[in-house]
């Protein structure tokens, strides 16, 4: 593994801890009163957390494991997906007037940063698994 992909991938998860403090600030009872706190609060605040894990547990698997390798892109792919589902939540708090237009645009920020740092990393995952397999074959790419 080169040493500034260690780097990038350690950047991920400070993000994703980030991005689940941030939505910890956000969320709080001031802002969404009992009718908003146990739909739109507490399942975001359950999928910051999940996206960290996603992107923790895919951090620990080998990637020139074949399995490991799956199960990585695995997680990779909840912790985008469940970006996605982040942001419909944050868009729909401001639509209830829950957070303002511009609380709205900071708090996808951090959802978008981990969702572009995720994708990043899974297609960089991609090429190095599959540059990994045509070497194993002994069918290294030319250059």
């Amino acid at each position: 593994m080169q040493a500034g992909q260690d780097e990038k991938e350690f950047i991920i998860i400070v993000k994703a801890k980030d991005l689940v403090k941030h939505t910890f600030r956000m969320a709080t009872a001031k802002r969404f009163p009992n009718k908003y706190r146990f739909t739109i609060a507490a399942r975001v605040c359950d999928l910051a957390i999940s996206i960290f894990q996603h992107i923790q547990e895919a951090n620990e698997l080998d990637i020139l494991d074949p399995q490991e390798f799956r199960e990585r892109q695995y997680e990779q792919k909840k912790a985008l997906t469940e970006c996605k589902t982040v942001l419909f939540l944050v868009e729909l708090s401001r639509d209830c007037q829950r957070i303002s237009d511009k609380q709205c645009a900071e708090w996808s920020a951090h959802v978008l940063e981990v969702k572009r740092m995720t994708a990043a990393w899974r297609k960089r995952d991609r090429a190095r698994f599959m540059e990994s397999q045509q070497k194993q074959r002994g069918n290294a790419p030319r250059r």
